[in-house]
């Protein structure tokens, strides 16, 4: 497990993705300085190539050294988009594999997240500094929690079409497009005897079922140990409607495997987004009167 944060470590905001500025991110850090945190703000943030938070080649640097640097002892991706893929291929991970440190994020960020499993290396599936003014307060508390090593446990309530049951395993996962993105990459990483958890914003619906046929194809439904289903944003139809909204699609393809499933869990594009941690053990138990998720800890 990677070392906790402890008050006075130094921490780094980078942009992978979409451009973002330095104004926009004041408000996340004056409350990781109320935590104890140093905040150092890459480069990245601020600058501007088209959409992107600078070229590929600023936002691979700026990576790139919050990665190598002893100093700083965590990363906070500042804001998803697009551009993370950009640039994965090109980072090299042996100094951060030899000395690991959280790394933060969602969205698009779930392509490094993604990769970082690959490497056996957990991470944290969170709130993003952009949001942090809009975030509910359990959302920000969740990762501070995972940030400094305290424990969690989340319940939530029942919702109509989780399956009930107990499944333990490694949870994975994130935004739904990207984990279709990955697949067949580097960066990709089998699903078996693990946790999967799924959110997706401003997608077509027919996407949505497109994607979930190609995980099932891809081997990565079956074989889990549980389905966590999370927000499901601003979901769009076309002029014919595709006759089922979201969570009934993943339903349907989840529906021949036993697992549990729950869905309506707080992760999303959704002001209560609260931190997972990529990579470790959890259990997740799904009755008729809710929803508890925990962490495994080694005794």
């Amino acid at each position: 497990m990677i070392a906790p944060l402890q008050p006075g470590d130094k921490i780094a905001i980078i942009a992978t993705a979409r451009t973002i500025s330095r104004e926009a991110i004041q408000p996340a850090v004056h409350i990781l300085q109320q935590w104890g945190l140093e905040v150092e703000v890459g480069p990245s943030v601020g600058a501007t190539y088209h959409v992107f938070a600078g070229d590929d080649a600023l936002r691979l640097q700026d990576l790139q050294q919050a990665l190598d640097r002893p100093e700083i002892k965590a990363i906070l991706c500042a804001r998803g988009g697009y551009g993370t893929t950009r640039i994965l291929d090109q980072v090299d991970f042996s100094h951060f594999e030899r000395h690991p440190k959280w790394i933060v994020g969602f969205s698009d960020i779930t392509s490094l997240l993604c990769h970082i499993h690959s490497l056996g290396i957990e991470s944290v599936h969170g709130i993003m500094p952009l949001l942090y003014p809009t975030g509910t307060d359990a959302a920000l508390d969740s990762l501070r929690k995972v940030l400094f090593g305290e424990e969690l446990q989340y319940q939530t309530a029942p919702h109509a079409l989780n399956r009930t049951g107990l499944g333990e395993g490694e949870l994975v996962g994130g935004n739904l497009a990207l984990l279709h993105n990955v697949s067949g990459t580097r960066s990709d990483f089998s699903t078996r005897g693990k946790i999967l958890f799924l959110e997706d914003v401003d997608e077509y619906l027919y996407n949505i079922d497109r994607m979930m046929v190609h995980l099932d194809r891809a081997g990565k439904l079956e074989g889990l140990t549980g389905l966590i289903v999370g927000h499901f944003s601003d979901m769009k139809d076309n002029a014919i409607p595709f006759g089922k909204d979201a969570y009934e699609i993943i339903a349907e393809h989840s529906g021949r495997y036993n697992y549990p499933v729950c869905f309506g869990f707080p992760t999303g594009h959704e002001p209560d987004n609260l931190a997972l941690v990529c990579g470790r053990k959890a259990r997740l138990e799904v009755t008729e009167s809710g929803v508890k998720l925990e962490y495994v800890y080694s005794i």
